[in-house]
């Protein structure tokens, strides 16, 4: 059994300590916080079973300094109070925390400016950086890629380790689903331009109703992939005469519910809302029928991608691609003869 020394006073234990409790060295301590893949899994488990018995905490900035390792990641995303990240940022810090990392979190507000300013920052406080539904253009991605690892989530760049949700199951269950219905003219309501998500679930969308005969797809343009937006959105997609709508992600759809609730058109029997991600749909009066996403499993695979690239592993162009499915809940019903589908 380790020995527990004394501590000192009001001091915290010191790296001195562990080793002594520990009965391995200083270097092997510092290893088993800095370098785990230099020591025996057993060893790493050891020393810092020890320490966590006697209060250690590693000073990451220190270390960091003299060393360039930090033990430390950062993840980016441009919008943390959009349901779809949360999980994502659980599912990361889990991977972190069992491989012994630390995560810096920053939030972009869906700006790349913000974005390109908030990996300026992270570069000299982390080993590498995890960057969630990027805004920035591929050139400004990977001029950071160059300083320090990447790797992506819902962003498709060559040379750069990503992990990608295909929406394309979601999608056509979802088509197929209101088709189904009777639903003939389908709106979706977009999300930012700029986003790959945005522009591989409009692709998805075109593709499903191009391979079923009579249907037709129409785009009414959100300005953010927020509540305010879908609500705001309701009267263009009125005006153009579908019976059903697939939003750009549950929030938006969320926005949409309350919109036609406020017109007077109630969900689902004279008409119907499909989301995407499953975030909040379940929780949203009527639920919402929608494209689920494996969130927290992109998250933890682009930490353990990243920690890979850290490791010296040759993950440099690996594209790790999750699927979709849906969810039908109470938002999509049968087509309405009022509005004739």
């Amino acid at each position: 059994m380790s020995r527990v020394p004394a501590q000192a006073p009001g001091g915290a234990p010191t790296i001195r300590e562990v080793a002594e409790a520990a009965r391995v060295s200083r270097a092997t301590v510092s290893r088993a916080f800095s370098r785990p893949d230099l020591l025996r899994p057993e060893t790493v488990a050891h020393v810092r079973a020890v320490a966590t018995r006697l209060g250690y905490t590693p000073n990451i900035v220190a270390r960091g300094l003299s060393t360039g390792r930090y033990a430390t990641i950062a993840l980016v995303v441009p919008d943390i109070a959009n349901p779809f990240f949360p999980p994502l940022v659980r599912g990361a810090q889990r991977a972190a925390d069992a491989a012994g990392y630390g995560v810096f979190l920053g939030d972009s507000d869906e700006d790349a400016e913000r974005e390109d300013s908030l990996l300026a920052r992270f570069t000299g406080q982390v080993e590498g950086i995890v960057l969630a539904s990027s805004r920035l253009d591929a050139a400004r991605v990977r001029r950071h890629a160059e300083r320090r690892p990447v790797v992506l989530v819902n962003r498709d760049l060559e040379g750069i380790p990503r992990v990608l949700i295909d929406p394309t199951g979601g999608i056509n269950a979802a088509v197929d689903h209101l088709a189904d219905l009777g639903h003939r003219r389908i709106a979706y309501v977009s999300g930012p331009h700029p986003s790959w998500a945005h522009q591989q679930r409009r692709r998805a969308l075109r593709r499903a109703v191009a391979a079923r005969q009579g249907l037709e797809l129409v785009t009414v343009a959100a300005r953010r992939p927020t509540y305010d937006s879908g609500v705001a959105c309701v009267p263009a997609l009125l005006a153009t005469g579908v019976s059903a709508a697939v939003g750009f992600d549950d929030v938006l759809a969320q926005g949409l519910l309350a919109g036609l609730a406020a017109a007077g058109i109630p969900v689902p029997t004279h008409f119907s809302v499909v989301g995407c991600d499953d975030g909040v749909a379940a929780t949203t009066a009527p639920p919402l029928t929608t494209v689920s996403a494996q969130t927290g499993e992109a998250g933890r695979a682009a930490v353990e991608l990243l920690l890979g690239v850290l490791g010296n592993a040759d993950v440099r162009d690996a594209r790790y691609v999750l699927d979709t499915h849906l969810v039908i809940r109470s938002s999509t019903g049968a087509v309405s003869a009022s509005r004739g589908g």
